[in-house]
């Protein structure tokens, strides 16, 4: 009788093991894919009638598309710090590129990045993303490796949970904003390649972040590829960034490739998202109003891609509302982590959720960054979709500017404001927006 019980628990054991080993072998993998400075129209598979991006187009194809993305806010930093927590960046505590700076309030200029007082505030502002739990660290627990290539500004990559990255971090040699990570992208995708032959033949999971400085200035792509589209325009600054958006296309091709060959595409998903847009001006690299850094659609829509084979049906959706504080929850529930209730965001991939959201919200600080540890001070706009409705609030901060109301399905760049036909509309959204984020 024992011997059989012997017998019966071994054979429960092995299957224990191999239970958990079959679930350890099928975590998905993650890749997530964001652009540096580019407008939500400018690719092939959104309608731009000169740009190509026949990699993008392909990923679009055979993936669940959201064309009504947005990012919350339209700056790098603290866009990039919403993408690697789900958080919001009044939350997470992000709200602009650089810190504040002795003589700031009296209207002295920013100092050089390596200035040695202001190196010690750079290195303060890291505390926001010392207290944030970000998606390495929440997939660590699983066993998962996590990369960190390209654009990068919260210090040396494993202050963000990452196992392995390329950006250091060193203020004392303007380790702003990702250092030797910018390299990724423009000079080949060393150390991605690298990292996948170890995933592999050690089978980890893995989480890489791919976030080149790409079509980000300076705009000096390939001449083979300028090439293609001197012919297009009179504007010499618009053919250098239609060539950059295709330049950094055709790097996102080098990783889709370098995954197929590695046969690690069928058990990855794959996410794409832009920072935040970018509308390129006619007489220099230099952005126009109303894209980076305002509420307005050309600063803050982007296309949000999901592709996960034979998990997540290809489909292109041009009705659902999706945002960047999506896409942590998103891969928590892909890979089986419970959601975080401080999370605000939802799982894109639950329909029932994606079909009963109407509504999203954002905000828009200063490029420098008016106090250590008080978003409010930074305030520029919070800005709310509903259905088709957009509505921009200027903060009090913004002094002359009133609300600014736009239906999106009849007037998409935003030409007419009807804040003043519908005053009913305007003071409901911006009670929504109180209730979300009661800033002032």
């Amino acid at each position: 009788m024992l011997a059989r019980f012997s017998r019966f628990a071994t054979l429960l054991f092995f299957s224990l093991v191999a239970t958990i080993s079959l679930a350890q072998e099928s975590k998905p993998n993650v890749v997530m894919i964001l652009s540096d400075d580019q407008a939500w129209g400018d690719y092939s598979f959104m309608g731009h009638d000169a740009i190509q991006t026949p990699h993008l187009d392909q990923l679009a194809s055979e993936s669940l598309t959201f064309t009504r993305g947005y990012v919350p806010t339209s700056l790098c930093r603290p866009s990039l710090s919403t993408i690697i927590t789900g958080l919001y960046p009044h939350q997470h505590g992000v709200v602009g590129n650089d810190p504040p700076w002795k003589g700031m309030k009296e209207g002295q200029k920013r100092p050089n990045h390596t200035q040695p007082e202001y190196v010690k505030n750079r290195e303060a502002y890291l505390s926001h993303i010392d207290n944030m739990k970000t998606l390495p660290d929440y997939l660590a627990p699983l066993g998962y490796r996590s990369l960190q290539t390209g654009k990068w500004w919260e210090g040396n990559y494993r202050r963000g949970g990452f196992s392995e990255g390329m950006t250091q971090g060193d203020f004392n040699k303007d380790g702003r904003h990702g250092d030797k990570g910018l390299n990724i992208g423009r000079t080949g995708m060393e150390p991605i390649d690298s990292f996948l032959d170890s995933c592999k033949e050690n089978d980890d999971p893995f989480f890489v972040w791919y976030a080149p400085f790409l079509p980000h200035t300076p705009h000096n792509p390939p001449q083979r590829i300028l090439d293609k589209y001197t012919s297009k325009t009179d504007s010499l600054p618009m053919a250098k960034y239609w060539a950059m958006c295709e330049w950094f296309d055709e790097t996102c091709g080098q990783l889709f490739a370098s995954l197929e060959e590695r046969g690690l595409a069928e058990n990855t998903i794959v996410i794409y998202v832009t920072d935040n847009g970018w509308i390129n001006e006619l007489s220099a690299s230099r952005y126009a109003p109303r894209s980076k850094r305002s509420p307005n659609e050309g600063g803050t829509r982007t296309p949000i891609m999901i592709k996960w084979p034979g998990h997540v049906a290809p489909k292109m959706d041009k009705e659902t509302l999706a945002s960047s504080i999506d896409l942590v929850p998103t891969v928590l529930a892909a890979v089986g982590v419970e959601t975080d209730r401080n999370l605000p965001g939802i799982n894109l991939l639950d329909k029932s959720k994606r079909e009963s959201r109407d509504t999203l919200f954002g905000e828009i600080f200063e490029h420098d960054i008016q106090s250590m540890d008080d978003p409010a001070a930074s305030l520029r706009y919070r800005w709310m979709i509903q259905g088709d409705w957009k509505l921009i609030l200027p903060s009090s901060r913004m002094r002359g500017e009133k609300p600014e109301l736009y239906n999106l399905k009849q007037d998409p760049h935003e030409n007419n404001d009807l804040a003043a036909e519908h005053p009913q509309k305007v003071k409901s959204m911006t009670d929504a927006i109180n209730a979300w984020w009661d800033a002032e």
